[in-house]
């Protein structure tokens, strides 16, 4: 049971991850943006920013990743919808592919459908106890044979 649980998360988060990116991994496009650091209105803080150009228009995207750093300068792939070039982000594995909240709430979900599957299986019912325990029986018999 706790195979199937195990294998069951891993299938759907990768399913997940691979149909649920935004833009979209098998429509996007990609181009190549550099990462500026801007001071924030409310906060005065520097935070980075991707700027990139696509047919002479210039788009800039936030890129303020948790566990992610940038140097000034940096080039970065970008990945974004050709029907709307503002809707980008950083294509990399930690931001695009992985965010943590995602991983996070995944989890959570896993830990919780674990331990759905320890009290479904710790206390059988007295009926399921009688049918393993005669088909443990019957299987004895049938290899003594």
């Amino acid at each position: 049971m706790y195979k199937i649980i195990i294998i069951l998360y891993i299938t759907c988060f990768g399913l997940y991850i691979l149909f649920s990116r935004q833009p979209d991994y098998f429509d996007g496009e990609k181009t190549k943006g550099t990462i500026h650091f801007i001071k924030d209105s409310i906060t005065s803080k520097p935070h980075p920013v991707a700027i990139y150009t696509l047919n002479k228009i210039g788009y800039s995207i936030n890129t303020a990743y948790l566990f992610k750093t940038y140097k000034e300068g940096e080039q970065v792939n970008i990945i974004y919808e050709a029907s709307q070039p503002q809707n980008a982000a950083v294509y990399g594995l930690w931001g695009y592919w992985f965010k943590w909240n995602e991983i996070l709430f995944s989890l959570i979900l896993l830990i919780v459908m674990f331990q759905i599957a320890v009290a479904i299986t710790k206390n059988p019912t007295p009926e399921s106890l009688i049918e393993q325990l005669e088909s443990k029986s019957s299987r004895k018999r049938k290899y003594k044979d």
